[in-house]
């Protein structure tokens, strides 16, 4: 601001005089400088304001000083404060404990669980192998057994028919032979006839084709086997066709 000024009371003086000599002056007349004077109140304040500036950056920089060394101090304390006490510390480090041994407890009972699930889960599964593989090896002979049943349809047809010919006596005692055989060897393998004459009808075990009145046999009784059937082992093969008895 003090050049700005100075240029100005510099640029003032030269034109005033400029202006002094473009004024006419007489031939013979002796020139004399005019030296215009100018205010120095500018000058002043424009030394005040900047001593102004000094003062001002002065505080601040005293200021900014002021707040740096406070602010450490700060920090400081509030580190202080911060900081948890033993007993704190102590509290704490307990809690820990605490949580860590109910955590333990926790995770071996569940281990402990598993484990037991785990075996009890193996142990059924051994004795559903172990009742599966029997029951693989009791009813091995079904296949077999169903094939040989034909066999003994026909050889129970030609006693019941053979038996009225007296010429098919001697020929008829070689199929019963043959016939008690073969159920012998059939029964080993748990091969059993199901239905006979007089034997209270049950329709899990026969399958009725048609009726019959007999007075020598109670009704809802097997009055006719027509066909004979058989189980495996307690299992149906193949149920008996029968006529039941109502009078």
């Amino acid at each position: 601001m003090d050049e700005r000024q100075k240029d100005t009371t510099t640029q003032e003086r030269a034109a005033s005089e400029q202006s002094v000599k473009d004024q006419d002056i007489p031939e013979g007349a002796v020139e004399i400088p005019v030296e215009i004077v100018t205010e120095e109140a500018p000058r002043e304040e424009s030394e005040a304001e900047q001593g102004n500036e000094k003062i001002g950056d002065e505080a601040q920089s005293e200021a900014a000083a002021e707040a740096g060394e406070k602010a450490p101090e700060e920090e400081n304390a509030g580190e202080e404060e911060a900081k948890p006490s033993y007993e704190d510390l102590e509290k704490e480090a307990e809690n820990l404990r605490s949580a860590m041994e109910a955590l333990r407890k926790a995770t071996e009972e569940e281990i402990r669980d598993i484990r037991l699930r785990n075996l009890a889960e193996l142990e059924n599964f051994k004795k559903r192998l172990n009742r599966e593989h029997g029951e693989h090896l009791k009813y091995a002979a079904e296949n077999v057994m169903k094939d040989l049943i034909p066999s003994l349809d026909n050889l129970e047809l030609a006693i019941t028919y053979g038996s009225r010919d007296e010429a098919c006596k001697n020929l008829l005692q070689g199929v019963e032979m043959t016939q008690k055989l073969l159920l012998d060897a059939c029964a080993k393998h748990g091969l059993e006839r199901v239905g006979k004459e007089g034997d209270v009808f049950d329709p899990a075990l026969h399958e009725a084709i048609g009726t019959q009145s007999r007075e020598d046999l109670p009704n809802d009784s097997i009055a006719c086997v027509m066909q004979g059937g058989y189980s495996l082992q307690g299992r149906l093969v193949r149920p008996a066709k029968v006529m039941v008895n109502k009078r």
